[in-house]
């Protein structure tokens, strides 16, 4: 496993510290670890969002009026959450 060395503020590291000892996590490194997982994340939805409005974008303007589109997202909507 790699090691990295942090430096930080000392209200940043009292903060770390408060989570570790509120029993949220078992050391600073788990800390670390899960915030650089939540941030994977958040990338890779934000990622998703940038390429479903280009998508968006990319399929032009609809021929459809508002109330198929609207009728259309209720029953994707419907189908995919019964």
């Amino acid at each position: 496993m790699a090691k990295i060395s942090i430096s930080m503020t000392d209200g940043m590291n009292d903060y770390v510290q408060s989570r570790v000892k509120a029993g949220e996590y078992n050391n600073t490194s788990e800390y670390f670890r899960d915030l650089v997982r939540r941030d994977q994340e958040n990338a890779a939805k934000h990622a998703a969002l940038k390429q479903a409005i280009q998508d968006g974008l990319d399929s032009g303007i609809s021929d459809m009026s508002i109330d198929d589109i609207w009728a259309e997202a209720e029953a994707r909507y419907d189908a995919k959450h019964g």
